[in-house]
């Protein structure tokens, strides 16, 4: 009933469409409030009480219209969680992300949804990662898991747990366990890490490692994002220059 009373009460004061549509987006977060208080209103870890239904009756309303932003609002609160603890360096790296990635249209709206999200008693990601699955191409979900990995190393260290998560985000995903492998190493390095961003095993002959190259260079180019924003395509170079840095260290290490 809210989000109704708001939207007219928005449409009246702005005289704008624009201004209906605040106005239902304010009253459908009464409406989810009062519906919380009315089923008992408990608080879980994240504070505000809302349900998994609540949430993704959320999420979907503000992606009615493909906003894509909340899809990664979404998927950056549930990393930023996985911890158990949400660290300013995390909060940083979206709110510089989002400023750059949308520009103008990054606004204190994105950071109450965040918050929204980060409340909440449980995010429902098998549905989440399914809508987005649905709506986005590989190339876009591949790099979102890269986007996903830099909150996870914000705070200079990507811990065990929020590797279990951002695995199990990119099987909800349909990311391919090699594309997952490619881009954990980018972030979380051992000994064998360059040759884990390349995809194959440190056994792997000359041969195999030029031809793991060419494959990786042709399906992690910049121009498979081009029509993204500007932040994407930077993330998708970044990628594509630690595939070449990975290259050449192997090279190097075997005197190709």
């Amino acid at each position: 009933m809210f989000k109704i009373i708001f939207a007219v009460g928005g449409f009246l004061l702005t005289k704008s469409f624009i201004g209906a549509i605040i106005g239902f987006s304010v009253g459908s977060l009464v409406d989810n409030y009062q519906k919380m208080k009315a089923n008992g209103g408990t608080q879980g870890t994240g504070g505000s009480g809302f349900s998994s239904d609540d949430i993704f009756g959320f999420y979907q309303q503000r992606t009615s219209t493909n906003d894509f932003p909340t899809m990664l609002i979404a998927l950056s609160a549930a990393v930023m969680r996985a911890d158990g603890k949400v660290v300013k360096a995390e909060l940083s790296y979206v709110k510089s992300f989002f400023a750059q990635q949308f520009g103008p249209d990054f606004s204190v709206q994105h950071l109450q949804t965040l918050k929204q999200f980060l409340d909440s008693n449980d995010i429902p990601l098998e549905r989440i990662c399914q809508d987005i699955r649905m709506r986005t191409q590989e190339e876009v979900r591949i790099q979102l898991l890269h986007y996903l990995f830099g909150i996870a190393k914000a705070d200079g260290n990507v811990a065990d747990i929020e590797i279990t998560l951002l695995e199990r985000i990119a099987t909800l995903l349909g990311i391919q366990h090699a594309d997952f492998r490619t881009v954990k190493n980018m972030f979380y390095r051992d000994v064998n890490s360059d040759y884990a961003v390349l995809g194959i095993e440190p056994t792997a002959t000359d041969e195999e490692v030029k031809k793991a190259y060419r494959q990786l260079a042709i399906r992690y180019h910049p121009d498979k994002v081009a029509s993204l924003g500007e932040e994407y395509q930077h993330g998708a170079k970044e990628k594509f220059q630690k595939i070449q840095e990975a290259y050449e260290t192997v090279k190097k290490s075997r005197g190709m």
